[in-house]
């Protein structure tokens, strides 16, 4: 396999007495499209700033293609980043916003006006554009300007801070596409860091997880949501359900049901679990008819259901526990709120997380 593009070995930042950063060890590969999910405060953000050399690191190292980049300034790394707030010259046409970083290279005019007239097309901007000015573009429009500009001078490493985050669902849903379609027509290595799990799960190839300056668990979407390293990742890769759980002779003894559950046969290398929480995501649970069974059922009251586009879900109490079952509109539950349903789940379809 070839080397790593971005290596990072023992990376870490301090404010002081603070660490935002801890100790992190990462390999990223040479066009991947790498996104870090966090909530607030996590560290993701002050993570790209060191990758980018807008930080300087407290300890670690950074490897660009295997060269120390630590103490490296950003303008002299083959890297670029695209800010949250874009950061464009607001009063210069499309076309001086582009050839910004050329111009500031010395490349000759004609050379930048053919280079931005290149990416004016791949990111599907028309080429009278060019002479438009960025306050007469829309929010979209602007985010794609910023987007040509980054890659105008052919970085190999593109940064993201949060670029969606400022605007409307539609447009985000639509960039989030074209990030993904420009991401594999470049070829580039694309290192993004989001707040939003939907974002991350769309885009990615790999996704790490951050929680208070460390990655707690990187892998691909799939992996991450079908098995998580414990139960701060799969709270925060979606809505869950989450029993509380301790193994006993029978199976998993889980005290708010007051009942002994099945957990996976593989728990994922849990073999030596010795008490956390059991994780079935909603789709996984049915509404379970006369005369079906499940490996684990319980009966409760279907206390409410909530529209969500193509899918529906429902929220059942079950003594002190509540549930949600998820189903596809065609699929739903044909009874009324208030009805006594036992719902249930097979044992293969949990996952056994410790705290």
């Amino acid at each position: 396999m070839a080397d790593p593009i971005l290596r990072l070995s023992q990376l870490s930042k301090r404010f002081g007495q603070f660490v935002a950063v801890k100790d992190i060890d990462l390999a990223i590969d040479e066009g991947e499209f790498f996104t870090i999910v966090g909530p607030s405060g996590s560290g993701k953000t002050t993570l790209i700033r060191m990758l980018a050399g807008l930080e300087e690191p407290s300890g670690g190292e950074i490897l660009l293609r295997g060269q120390r980049i630590n103490e490296t300034p950003a303008n002299r790394r083959p890297t670029c980043m695209v800010f949250q707030s874009l950061a464009l010259f607001p009063h210069r046409s499309v076309g001086q916003n582009i050839e910004f970083p050329l111009k500031m290279r010395g490349v000759p005019p004609m050379q930048r006006r053919e280079r931005a007239d290149e990416l004016l097309r791949l990111l599907r901007l028309p080429e009278d554009y060019y002479g438009k000015q960025v306050s007469q573009c829309s929010g979209g429009e602007r985010q794609r300007i910023a987007l040509a500009r980054a890659l105008a001078f052919d970085p190999e490493i593109l940064f993201f801070d949060e670029p969606l985050s400022a605007i409307d669902f539609r447009l985000r849903k639509t960039l989030e596409k074209e990030l993904k379609d420009l991401h594999r027509e470049t070829g580039k290595t694309f290192i993004y860091i989001t707040h939003s799990l939907e974002e991350a799960m769309v885009m990615s190839d790999r996704i790490g997880i951050m929680r208070a300056g460390e990655l707690v668990q990187v892998g691909a979407p799939d992996e991450i949501y079908s098995r998580p390293a414990n139960r701060f990742v799969s709270e925060f890769m979606g809505e869950v359900n989450v029993l509380e759980v301790k193994p006993n002779g029978a199976g998993l003894h889980c005290p708010a049901l007051g009942a002994t559950l099945q957990g996976p046969s593989d728990p994922g290398g849990q073999s030596d679990f010795a008490g956390g929480y059991l994780v079935i995501r909603p789709e996984y649970l049915r509404f379970l008819g006369p005369g079906e069974t499940a490996e684990n059922q319980v009966e409760g009251v279907l206390y409410n259901e909530y529209a969500l586009g193509s899918r529906i879900q429902y929220q059942v109490r079950v003594g002190e526990a509540v549930f949600l079952v998820e189903k596809l509109r065609e699929q739903r539950y044909e009874g009324q709120l208030d009805d006594r349903v036992v719902i249930g789940w097979e044992a293969r379809d949990s996952v056994l997380a410790p705290e």
